[in-house]
C-alpha cells in the first residue's frame, strides 16, 4: 500500500531580527505521519512565540503606558512631570520630546506668573497713584465747598445788609416826603398868609 505525500497543513513564521524581516519559513506537514516529537515541537514553538509576542508587547506598552500617566499629570497641571525611559528607540526619541514640551510648557507658565506678578504690581502701584489723585481732588473740592460756603455767608450778609438800607431808605424817602410836604404845606401856609 502507497501513502500519499499530500500535505494536509502548512504553517509559515516570518522571522524578524531587530524589527527587521529576515525570512519567512515554510513547515508543511502530513497529519497521517505526525508523531509526538512533532508535536513536541509546535508546542515548543507556540510556547516560544507567545512568551516571544508576550515580552514584545510588554517593552512596547511599557513606555507608552509611562508616557500616557506622564501626559495624563500634565494636563492636570503637574508641569515638572517628566519621562526617563533610558532608550535610544523611538520611544527614547518621543520622551526628550514629551520632555521638552513640558519643559517649555512649564517655561512659559512661570513667564506667565512673573507677568503676571509684575501686571499686579503695576496695578498696585496706579491704584495708589489714584488714590492719591482722588484725595487730592476730594481736599481741593473740601476747600473749594469751604470757599463757597464762606462766599454764600459773606453773600447772605450783604443781601441783609441790602435789605436793611433799602428798609432806611424807603424810611429816610418817606421821612423826606414828610418832611416836604410838611414845608410845602408851611410854604403853602406862608404865602397864603402874605
Amino acid at each position: 500500500m502507497k501513502t500519499s505525500k499530500k500535505i494536509l497543513f502548512k504553517v509559515s513564521f516570518p522571522i524578524i531580527i531587530i524589527g527587521i524581516f529576515v525570512m519567512v519559513v515554510f513547515t508543511a506537514l502530513n497529519y497521517e505521519n505526525l508523531n509526538i516529537e512533532v508535536y513536541a515541537i509546535f508546542a515548543l514553538i507556540a510556547v516560544f512565540v507567545f512568551l516571544f509576542g508576550f515580552s514584545i508587547g510588554q517593552k512596547f506598552s511599557s513606555p507608552v503606558r509611562q508616557l500616557l500617566d506622564k501626559a495624563e499629570k500634565l494636563s492636570r497641571g503637574e508641569l515638572n512631570s517628566r519621562i526617563y525611559l533610558g532608550t535610544k528607540d523611538e520611544f527614547g526619541e518621543l520622551a526628550k520630546a514629551f520632555n521638552k514640551i513640558a519643559g517649555e510648557l512649564e517655561q512659559s507658565h512661570q513667564t506667565a506668573e512673573k507677568a503676571e506678578d509684575v501686571a499686579d504690581v503695576r496695578v498696585r502701584a496706579r491704584t495708589q497713584e489714584l488714590e492719591e489723585e482722588i484725595n487730592n481732588l476730594e481736599q481741593k473740592v473740601k476747600g473749594r465747598a469751604l470757599e463757597l460756603q464762606k462766599i454764600i455767608e459773606e453773600s447772605e450778609q450783604l443781601q441783609e445788609l441790602v435789605k436793611n438800607r433799602e428798609v432806611e431808605i424807603i424810611k429816610l424817602k418817606k421821612e423826606i416826603k414828610d418832611l416836604a410836604g410838611k414845608q410845602n404845606r408851611k410854604n403853602t401856609g406862608k404865602k397864603s398868609s402874605i
